[in-house]
C-alpha cells in the first residue's frame, strides 16, 4: 500500500494551517508594532525644533536630600568590587550612601566588597546572618531596612532610592539628574544601553539590539501615551515618600518577594496609584546618553534562563498579580509586555510551517507530491507580512545603529533569528516554571554570572 501520497498530503495541510495561524497573529503584532512606529515619529517630530536636551540644563534641586542607593549581591565577587570603585569614581562628590546587600554564606562576596567600602565611607556593606541567596527583593527589603534604621539615628530622611545590580557602568551625571527630577516624579528611569561583548557577537549582543529599540522608543511611547512606566530594576529612581508609602500598604517593606520581577511590577503598582514618571534620555558632560550599562549573558544557557524569568514574571505571573487595569494606553501597554509567549508560539508554529515546506520541496524535487498551491487568502496574508518583517527589521537595525554605530545596526539583522530562537527556548521553559509557581512553589534568586568591563579579556 502506497502511503507516501496521503502522507504528504497530510503534512501539507499542516503545513497551511501552522502558516495560516502564524501568518494572522503576525498581522496582529506587526500592526502593533507599527502603530509604535508612527507614535515615536510623530513625538520625535514634534521635538525636532529644539535642542537636544542635556543634564546641565536641569534646574539645580530645589531641596537637598541624601540619594540611597541599593545593590543587592549574591554570589558576585568577581565584579562587585570593580562595580563599586567605579561607582565612587564617577561619583566623587554628592550626598549618596550605598548599601551593598550581601550573605554571611557568601564570603567571598563581602571581602570584595567590603575592601572597597573600607576607603569609602559612604558605601555600607549589609551582610545577612541566615544564608543566601533568598531573593532578590529580600534583599532589597533588608537593605530598605537597613536605610531606615540610619535614618532613625541620623533624624533625616533620604531623599531618593536608586536601583543597581552588582555588574553596573554607572554614568557621571546620574545621581545629578536624578536629583533634581526625583522632586518631580515618583520614579525616574534612565535607559539600559548592554555594553557588546566581543567573545559575544550573537548571544550577548542581541540584548543590545532589544534594549536600543525598547529603551529608544518603547518606554518613550508609553511615556508620551502617559501608560505606566516598568522599572527596569537598574538606572532607575523613586522617590523616598513613593516607597514608604508603598511599604505602609506590605506591612512595611516595598519590595514584594513573591514576585519574579518586582522591579517591573514596582513602576506599575506606582503609576495605579496616581504616581508620576518619567523615562529620561539626556546627554551628559561628555555627550553621552546618561544610561546605564552592562554586559548581558553571553552563552545560550544562560540567556535563555534570564528571559525565562522575564517571560514567566512578566507575561504569565504579572498577568495574575497585576491584572488589567486604566485607560486604552495602558490596557494596551500591558497586552504589549505580555504578548512574548504569544509571540514565541507564533515563531514555532512560522518555523515549522518553513521547514514542512522545505520538506515537501526536498520530496518533489525527488519524485513525490510537492506542496499545493497556497490559497489566496494566506498567500495575502504572507505577503504584508514580508512587508511587515521588513520594515521591522529596518527598525530594528536602525536603533542599534544610532546607539552602536553602523555595522552593529547590519549585525542586528541576522541577530533577530538569535533572538527568536532564544525567545522559543525561553518559552517553553517559561510555561514549566509558572506551573511550578502555581502549584506553590516560592521564586528564587535565578541569576547569572556577570562580567565588568575592566575583568574582559581581549577577544
Amino acid at each position: 500500500m502506497d502511503i507516501a501520497g496521503p502522507l504528504s498530503g497530510g503534512v501539507d495541510f499542516i503545513m497551511r494551517e501552522a502558516a495560516l495561524f502564524a501568518a494572522t497573529g503576525f498581522l496582529v503584532l506587526g500592526l502593533s508594532e507599527v502603530a509604535v512606529d508612527l507614535l515615536w515619529l510623530g513625538h520625535r517630530a514634534s521635538r525636532l525644533a529644539r535642542p537636544a536636551p542635556i543634564v546641565a540644563d536641569l534646574p539645580p534641586p530645589a531641596r537637598p536630600g541624601r540619594l540611597a542607593i541599593f545593590v543587592p549581591a549574591w554570589d558576585e565577587a568577581a565584579v562587585i568590587g570593580d562595580m563599586l570603585r567605579g561607582a565612587a569614581a564617577a561619583w566623587p562628590d554628592g550626598d549618596w550612601r550605598l548599601y551593598v546587600g550581601t550573605y554571611g554564606n557568601d564570603p567571598a562576596t563581602v571581602a570584595a566588597a567590603a575592601e572597597v567600602a573600607s576607603a569609602e565611607p559612604r558605601i555600607r556593606v549589609e551582610t545577612s546572618a541566615g544564608p543566601g541567596p533568598t531573593t532578590k527583593a529580600d534583599c532589597l527589603n533588608r537593605l530598605w531596612r537597613a536605610l531606615l534604621a540610619d535614618e532613625a539615628d541620623e533624624g533625616r530622611r533620604a531623599k531618593a532610592i536608586v536601583l543597581h545590580d552588582s555588574e553596573d557602568v554607572v554614568h557621571p551625571a546620574e545621581l545629578r539628574l536624578f536629583d533634581a527630577l526625583v522632586e518631580r516624579f515618583e520614579l525616574v528611569q534612565l535607559p539600559v544601553l548592554p555594553l557588546i561583548d566581543p567573545n559575544s557577537r550573537w548571544i550577548g549582543a542581541h540584548y543590545a539590539d532589544e534594549f536600543s529599540e525598547s529603551h529608544g522608543k518603547e518606554m518613550v511611547v508609553r511615556g508620551a501615551l502617559g501608560a505606566g512606566l516598568p522599572s527596569a530594576g537598574v538606572g532607575c529612581a523613586f522617590a523616598r515618600e513613593a516607597l514608604g508609602r508603598l511599604a505602609a500598604e506590605r506591612g512595611g517593606l516595598p519590595f514584594d518577594a513573591d514576585s519574579l520581577t518586582e522591579d517591573y511590577e514596582l513602576g506599575l503598582r506606582l503609576a495605579e496609584a496616581g504616581g508620576r514618571m518619567a523615562f529620561v534620555r539626556l546627554l551628559g558632560d561628555d555627550g553621552e546618553i546618561v544610561a546605564t550599562r552592562e554586559y548581558f549573558p553571553g552563552t545560550l544557557a544562560a540567556a535563555v534562563r534570564q528571559k525565562t524569568r522575564w517571560m514567566t514574571g512578566i507575561a504569565l505571573s504579572g498577568w495574575d498579580r497585576l491584572g488589567w487595569s486604566g485607560g486604552l494606553a495602558e490596557r494596551w501597554m500591558r497586552l504589549r509586555d505580555r504578548q512574548s509567549l504569544l509571540a514565541a508560539i507564533l515563531l514555532a508554529a512560522g518555523y515549522a510551517s518553513l521547514a514542512l515546506w522545505l520538506a515537501l520541496k526536498a520530496w518533489q524535487a525527488a519524485g513525490g507530491d510537492g506542496p499545493s498551491p497556497l490559497p489566496a487568502t494566506l498567500s495575502v496574508l504572507l505577503a504584508v507580512n514580508f512587508g511587515l518583517l521588513g520594515w521591522r527589521l529596518a527598525v530594528r537595525a536602525a536603533f542599534t545603529a544610532s546607539a552602536y554605530g553602523w555595522r552593529e545596526g547590519l549585525r542586528a539583522v541576522p541577530r533577530t533569528a538569535v533572538g527568536n530562537f532564544v525567545t522559543m527556548l525561553a518559552a517553553a521553559s517559561s510555561l514549566s516554571r509558572y506551573r511550578a509557581l502555581r502549584r506553590g512553589g516560592r521564586p528564587r534568586w535565578d541569576k547569572t554570572a556577570h562580567i565588568f568591563p575592566v575583568r574582559r579579556a581581549a577577544p
